[in-house]
């Protein structure tokens, strides 16, 4: 395995993202009960797994007569290689394309005890059986045949790639904007509860109003105004020049949000509705709220 050249390397990453890919997109489609593309990319492609791959086989070289030590490399290598490829996508793109946190043993919902015992198993499951035929088939092929395949993958696999980071890119600024809308749509709330003065009662019903989605809040709002408009006309004298003026402002402020469902679809592309759909157990701290309201969207749940 050390005499590798850099076509071959890659030829065997490809492919473990390849099989990898069919692994996921079949056990995530028999559990949800649906074809299911899995993974971050358009194409058949997750690199996890072939990352995963490359590393059981650079971690596994010292030890391949020792079955017990391959097991422990596979252990080590692949659990530190998920948690800081967990780690890294959770920074850029502020949500967690899988999540162990309910999972019995995990570390920051990025790795668990099951997750690691499988990479071991899995790791010599793939250098001692599906690793050696693979080999003996890309050996088989010229260099220079290898090379241009190879070639020909690379320029696929770059483009589906840097159009899939910058899919999540943007899901990441969506997310940003509907958290930054539900923000101050709360505090056009609070403002308007003052307001009209309501009963305890009353504030007590806004106040789990808040725990709804941006487009409950957003007919809520438009109710509130409607409230104000019908209070102000009975009793005017209540509402000084200073007060009308905020009211408008705030009325100006929330034209912009008036249908924010609609907006958030305009900005939810083909690519990005389908990379929402195949990761559904997609997650984010962070933008908790927002995410599951983008779930619905892209799944065209009211």
């Amino acid at each position: 395995m050390i005499h590798y050249k850099i076509a071959q390397w890659l030829f065997f990453f490809y492919v473990y993202c390849f099989l990898g890919w069919c692994f996921e997109s079949a056990f995530v489609s028999a559990k949800s009960r649906k074809l299911v593309n899995r993974g971050f990319m358009r194409g058949p492609f997750l690199p996890l797994y072939g990352s995963g791959a490359m590393m059981m086989l650079v971690v596994s070289m010292p030890f391949r007569d020792n079955v017990v030590l391959t097991y422990v490399a596979g252990v080590i290598g692949a659990t530190a290689l998920e948690y800081v490829t967990g780690v890294t996508m959770e920074a850029l793109f502020k949500v967690r394309y899988w999540d162990y946190s309910n999972r019995f043993m995990n570390f920051q919902g990025h790795i668990c005890l099951r997750s690691s015992i499988a990479w071991g198993f899995l790791t010599i499951l793939m250098t001692r059986v599906i690793h050696q035929p693979i080999e003996q088939l890309v050996m088989s092929v010229s260099y220079r045949g290898l090379s241009y395949v190879t070639a020909l993958m690379t320029i696929y696999i770059v483009v589906d790639f840097t159009l899939s980071f910058k899919a999540a890119l943007d899901l990441r600024d969506i997310l940003a904007k509907m958290q930054t809308v539900r923000e101050e749509m709360e505090r056009m709330s609070r403002r308007l509860d003052v307001i009209i003065a309501f009963s305890n009662e009353e504030k007590e019903q806004r106040r789990q109003e808040r725990e709804l989605s941006v487009q409950e809040l957003s007919n809520g709002l438009r109710q509130r105004f409607a409230n104000l408009r019908e209070i102000i006309q009975l009793r005017p004298s209540d509402y000084g020049e200073s007060i009308r003026e905020e009211i408008a402002e705030l009325r100006g402020k929330f034209s912009n949000y008036t249908d924010p469902q609609k907006s958030y679809r305009e900005m939810l592309d083909f690519y990005k509705r389908d990379m929402i759909r195949n990761n559904p157990t997609m997650a984010s701290r962070k933008f908790k709220s927002a995410l599951e309201e983008l779930k619905n969207i892209a799944g065209g749940r009211k």
